[in-house]
């Protein structure tokens, strides 16, 4: 379901990017990757999700590749830094490693990737320095729990986090429980990584093969995966950025933007995989 998201500075995006975890890693995959990249721009997929972690660099090398046909300003540039290099010593460095992989001299958000042990306010500074730099646009996180997102938000400068990327897929449904009311009630959109569900086999098998799926899915003339991507793009202020590898896949992600599920549909989904009763733990994978 087609929709804009805007983020606090008034930046807006659509509400389905792609993300590159795991790409860039086989250099005999290269030339299908980047071509899954391109189909994904062309069809107005603009926001592209990579970081430094993913193949030590190499997925920010294939965006580099992907998108020198392009113009910069019609881009939407994320990834995001490692906990340990998030601090003084580390962080100006591996921005500018990431912006030079990248091909680019500007992020439009730059990501802490998970909490870690450097002090969460001199992250933020950091973050800061680099927006006066001109390295960066803007900032957020990933991977941050209420009581993670809480403490950001009191201190200096937090209230310009953009973003909490995170878990979330119809299987995965534990942030319903209290962090999605804080980021909405503070005005911050999520991301949703692995929105077709992530390296769970066993989790992967009994969605698949629920008759409850199986049968909106056949309703709609879509697949299973179109159908999982639909919930999430139909949530409010989320952005859905799953990984394509190839460019056919890329444009059945693209197509599910003209796909809208009932509220009878969204019911039964919520039925057959209801959200955790109680708050249990953020999930990362």
């Amino acid at each position: 379901m087609k929709k804009t998201i805007q983020f606090p500075n008034g930046e807006s995006v659509l509400n389905l990017g792609q993300g590159t975890w795991k790409l860039g890693e086989d250099p005999s995959k290269h030339d299908q990757e980047v071509d899954a990249l391109r189909t994904g721009i062309d069809r107005g997929l603009t926001l592209i999700d990579t970081a430094e972690m993913y193949g030590s660099g190499k997925s920010e090398q294939l965006v580099g590749d992907a998108i020198k046909p392009y113009s910069r300003e019609d881009l939407f540039l994320v990834s995001k830094v490692y906990p340990h290099n998030a601090g003084e010593k580390n962080i100006f460095q591996s921005a500018e490693q990431t912006l030079q992989r990248m091909g680019v001299d500007e992020l439009d958000l730059y990501l802490l990737h998970w909490p870690g042990s450097v002090p969460l306010q001199e992250t933020v500074d950091c973050f800061e320095e680099l927006k006066r730099q001109g390295k960066i646009k803007n900032w957020g996180v990933s991977n941050f729990d209420l009581e993670d997102m809480q403490e950001l938000l009191s201190l200096r400068n937090g209230e310009n986090c953009q973003t909490n990327q995170v878990l979330y897929h119809l299987a995965s449904r534990g942030i319903e429980v209290v962090l999605r009311d804080y980021l909405r009630e503070n005005n911050i959109p999520m991301m949703a990584y692995c929105p077709i569900i992530g390296q769970e086999p066993d989790l992967k098998d009994k969605v698949y093969n629920s008759p409850t799926i199986k049968n909106i899915a056949k309703d709609h003339g879509i697949s299973v995966i179109q159908l999982l991507l639909a919930f999430v793009m139909q949530q409010e202020q989320t952005i859905a950025i799953p990984k394509a590898s190839s460019s056919d896949h890329v444009s059945q992600n693209v197509d599910v933007l003209d796909i809208s599920l009932s509220k009878e549909e969204m019911s039964l989904l919520d039925e057959a995989f209801p959200a955790p009763s109680e708050r249990i733990p953020l999930r990362v994978q």
